[in-house]
Order: structure tokens, then C-alpha cells, then sequence
């Protein structure tokens, strides 16, 4: 299942949430057969069969809690996906400076890439060339 990273986390941040403040729901959030990736597709595979491009935020979370609530849930293939998520993810202290150590990193490599890199010349054009001996 190839869902991409901030629904995961969008998803799981709803759950985990919900788990704590519903004690029922934390029950069945922790069953054994069942994780995370399941529910992505479960919840990929409902959007497909529904032919709509545009969810509320509560229309997905409620299928995600409705997977975890049902035992024997048809979960479906799994798919690839492009999810466009409306939220602003808070990065930690420690996330935000490992994303700018690796922007710091990245920019280093490209600028030692570009010195690396061959100068080309542009030949001299005269402008009143004259004959030479060795050009044929």
C-alpha cells in the first residue's frame, strides 16, 4: 500500500487521539489483526468505490474508525495513491532542525557538484581574423 506519509500520519494522529479519550475505541484500536496500512487501504479502496474526489475530514475519519470497529471488514486490494491532505503538520524542534542539517547538506553537495563541473571556454573570435600557416 503506497498511501503517502502525511494521510498515514494524519490518520493515525485522528486514531491515536480518539483512542485516548474513548476507552471503548482504544479496545478495538488495539486488536491484533489489525494496522495501519489495512486501514489506509481500506479507506483508499471505499474513496475509489464511491467515485468522489473530495472527502470531509469526518467522512474519513469515520471510515477509518468503522474499520477498526468491524471484524470482518473487506479491506481490498491494495493500491497506489496520491492523497492530498488539508492539514498543517507541526514539526518538532528536533524534525525541523534534522530537515535543516539535510537542506544544509543538500546545498553543499549541489554547490561542490557545480565546482566539480568542467569551465567551458569560449574560443576568442577576432575580428579582422588573419590567414594562418596552420588553420585548414
Amino acid at each position: 500500500m503506497k498511501a503517502t506519509n502525511h494521510f498515514k500520519n494524519t490518520i493515525k494522529a485522528y486514531l491515536d487521539q480518539r483512542a485516548e479519550e474513548d476507552v471503548l475505541f482504544s479496545f478495538q484500536y488495539t486488536k491484533p489483526d489489525k494496522n495501519m496500512d489495512d486501514c489506509l487501504t481500506y479507506i483508499l479502496n471505499e474513496v475509489k468505490k464511491s467515485g468522489c474526489m473530495g472527502f470531509a475530514d469526518d467522512e474519513i475519519f469515520g471510515m477509518a474508525v468503522h474499520y477498526y470497529d468491524e471484524d470482518n471488514i473487506e479491506v481490498g486490494k491494495p493500491m497506489n495513491a496520491h492523497v492530498v491532505v488539508n492539514h498543517v503538520v507541526e514539526l518538532t524542534a528536533e524534525e525541523k532542525e534534522e530537515a535543516r542539517q539535510k537542506a544544509i547538506q543538500k546545498a553543499q553537495d549541489e554547490a561542490y557538484n557545480k565546482l566539480k563541473q568542467p569551465i567551458k571556454r569560449a574560443k576568442q573570435v577576432a575580428l579582422n581574423p588573419q590567414p594562418s600557416l596552420f588553420d585548414f
